[in-house]
């Protein structure tokens, strides 16, 4: 099973707070502050942790070997984007529990694998589609904080992919949570598990349990 059947019908519709978030992507000056966003970029972050594949299911090796692996064969990739800190964007990072799960799944494997597997598991879909699946999971143009989010109920997120997302806000307005719905119909949708991650930037992520599906797989 894999994700070469990725969708290629772009939804222009947002709500209107996530529109008004976008504002946050230029300068703060403009917002009548003093304190530019910075660009410190999503891959010095990533990378920033050197420890490589480990038994710390809660960060985000897998993701960054595969950002790497796509921009080392495809150099001129949009993926590239996570590393020019002055191109705002959203991202939703899936830890490395949720490549676990996801590759358990579509291998119908009885327990996770190492992260090591599950990232050799991954790159054997093909640079092309592990590219994306990363690019649907970056939302250009806004960088969407956790507060904006929260506002954001039924919002759909166009993603670099050139498909959508939905946001779904649930739970009592003392604890709001938020999942996200993919194209995947038979799964449970990632739900956010960490907030502005990179805050204080113009590209801003949040961590998620599952890795978004570009695709509906059985």
């Amino acid at each position: 099973m894999s994700f070469t059947r990725v969708g290629k019908r772009a939804a222009a519709l947002t709500t209107a707070a996530i529109v008004a978030s976008a504002l946050s992507a230029a300068p703060a000056a403009a917002h009548g502050t003093t304190k530019p966003l910075k660009t410190k970029s999503l891959a010095a972050v990533l990378t920033a942790d050197k420890s490589g594949f480990d038994h710390n299911g809660h960060d985000y090796d897998i993701l960054t070997a595969a950002v790497q692996a796509v921009l080392k064969a495809k150099p001129g990739s949009k993926v590239g984007v996570l590393a020019d800190g002055k191109t705002a964007l959203t991202a939703f990072l899936p830890n490395d529990r949720a490549f676990e799960l996801l590759v358990k799944d579509i291998t119908k494997a009885k327990k996770l694998p190492s992260e090591k597997k599950a990232f050799t598991a991954v790159a054997g879909l093909g640079i092309d589609t592990v590219e994306a699946v990363l690019l649907y999971h970056v939302v250009p143009g806004a960088t969407i904080t956790k507060k904006a989010a929260l506002k954001s109920d039924n919002a759909r997120l166009t993603t670099a992919a050139g498909s959508t997302i939905k946001v779904n806000v649930y739970g009592p307005r003392w604890h709001k949570r938020i999942s996200l719905i993919d194209a995947d119909r038979s799964d449970r949708n990632p739900r956010v598990v960490r907030f502005d991650i990179n805050k204080g930037n113009r590209q801003i992520a949040h961590g998620i349990d599952r890795v978004l599906r570009p695709i509906d797989l059985p």
